[in-house]
């Protein structure tokens, strides 16, 4: 037989975890291609890049769908455990298969692909994707795609050591044009101690203007103190604009004060911080890359 989609994948997937003990996603491999009774040919088969099995690139969505949906959790890389959500799924004796659609009923679900709707209206939701042209949901699959390493990124920031940290701040600002090289970079910002680090780089790579620097690895929120502090840190170290990095976020009051204050500072998030890792290709690497091309008019001009 063909290769399922993965949302085949998904109920058998839980099915695989209902004894309540860790499976690692290699098991998932072995289990889910017997369990379908892939061929040899199915199961060497490669999706258009090269660079992965189909079936373990749909059972990896599927993995990721019930995570996302909040069905299992990760006990650590590539392990994995059933929740009680995922045994009240299992439970419900009239289901034998999960979907897409079925998943919309889960808030965290509708969070992760970014398109907050109420329940009643996710069969609506479905019908519209059906509805997109292929560019739109090549676009809305990036979109997701984007969000799952995001989040994954911040997973390992949140878990690097501080001397990492330090480093992927660095490696990070002078990718995005700020701090002259990376040793220069590296000479103006140093740890502070506190899970954290701070210092002052060049603005451009002469240097005619600087920037403070302070990146926390927290997980409580910043509020509003934290960042009056910072300001007035500026003062100190003759610096006009600041940048304020945190792993976790920043409080709405917070965001006002800087808003309300003369200096400029800027606040990245963690959600931030891992979207501009990406954008930069900090701590990612390029899989595969699709160009879409359309038809030169000018080039059939007679």
């Amino acid at each position: 037989m063909a290769v399922p989609d993965y949302q085949a994948f998904m109920y058998p997937f839980l099915q695989l975890l209902k004894d309540g003990g860790e499976h690692t996603l290699k098991e998932a491999y072995e289990y889910l291609a017997d369990f379908f009774q892939l061929t040899a040919d199915d199961r060497s088969e490669m999706i258009p890049s090269g660079n992965q099995l189909v079936y373990h690139n749909r059972i990896g969505w599927a993995r990721t769908y019930l995570k996302k949906a909040g069905l299992i959790n990760t006990v650590r890389r590539a392990t994995f455990i059933i929740n009680e959500r995922g045994r009240e799924v299992l439970a419900d004796s009239g289901l034998s298969e999960l979907t897409k659609e079925y998943l919309l009923r889960y808030k965290e679900f509708q969070e992760f692909i970014n398109k907050k709707v109420p329940e009643e209206q996710a069969l609506n939701f479905v019908q519209d994707q059906e509805d997109l042209s292929p560019q739109d949901q090549l676009e809305q699959s990036y979109k997701i795609i984007q969000q799952q390493i995001g989040e994954e990124l911040l997973e390992k920031v949140k878990s690097c050591t501080p001397e990492f940290f330090e480093r992927l701040v660095v490696d990070l600002l002078v990718s995005m044009g700020y701090g002259g090289s990376i040793q220069d970079a590296g000479k103006a910002i140093g740890r502070s101690g506190d899970e954290g680090i701070d210092g002052i780089i060049k603005e451009d790579v002469l240097g005619l203007d600087m920037i403070y620097v302070q990146a926390k690895r927290w997980e409580g929120v910043v509020g509003r103190p934290e960042i009056q502090k910072f300001a007035g840190s500026l003062e100190g170290q003759r610096a006009r604009k600041g940048v304020f990095i945190t792993t976790s976020d920043f409080t709405d009051g917070a965001k006002e004060y800087v808003n309300r204050i003369e200096k400029k500072i800027i606040l990245i998030n963690g959600t931030d911080l891992a979207n501009y890792m990406f954008k930069y290709d900090i701590g990612v690497s390029k899989v595969t890359q699709y160009i879409l091309k359309k038809v030169d008019l000018d080039y059939f001009e007679e």
